[in-house]
């Protein structure tokens, strides 16, 4: 008997699910794509409540398996989907995966200069960061986890915040590099099921 495909609930725009849908797409595991519109509410409805009684998206359910944070989502389908690993063998490596992740503080209240200031900081910071350990993508030649994090933030502040790449070379060139790759072009918000007619490319 053919095993129940995943279940990802996830909401087009939110970063955290995207990062989610490329691990998936990347590990080549089919999946049911469940739709929780954020705009309307559907996170507070009593059947979603019982899979995450926090309210937020992504989450993952395997038969009676149920997580909900997009970390831990990723290293349960690197433990379960060895194909394609996103952690490098060599330690330094893995441990800047690990260490890159920058916590998404900006509200939507937030103004555009300040958002943009925050921004421009953290992609500075990370410029130092990746230097020298960069290859094809974050941390060498193949995808890695810290590519899972980084391709939406970077998306993201060109979008929605207007952020010129060009101040920041190694971060354009490793965008670059994920609009190359089948699994983050699929990921990609405009691509879901859910998104408004308007934002499909």
């Amino acid at each position: 008997m053919e095993k129940p495909k995943l279940k990802l609930y996830s909401y087009w725009l939110s970063s955290c699910a995207w990062r989610v849908r490329i691990a998936l797409n990347f590990k080549g595991v089919d999946f049911e794509y469940k739709a929780v519109n954020l705009v309307k509410g559907d996170q507070f409805t009593h059947e979603f409540q019982k899979l995450n009684p926090l309210s937020y998206v992504p989450v993952l359910v395997d038969e009676d398996i149920v997580i909900a944070d997009s970390f831990a989502i990723i290293m349960y389908l690197e433990e379960k989907y060895p194909q394609n690993p996103l952690l490098p063998q060599n330690l330094q490596k893995r441990a800047l995966n690990y260490q890159k992740y920058i916590e998404e503080k900006l509200g939507s209240d937030e103004r555009l200069s300040w958002a943009q200031h925050h921004i421009k900081k953290g992609f500075a910071a990370l410029e130092k960061l990746l230097a020298g350990h960069t290859g094809k993508y974050a941390t060498g030649d193949e995808v890695a986890l810290a590519d899972l994090f980084l391709a939406p933030q970077i998306a993201g502040a060109m979008k929605r915040f207007n952020i010129d790449m060009a101040e920041f070379p190694l971060l354009k060139r490793l965008n670059n590099a994920y609009s190359e790759q089948p699994a983050f072009q699929s990921a990609l918000p405009e691509k879901q099921p859910d998104a408004p007619d308007n934002t499909r490319s």
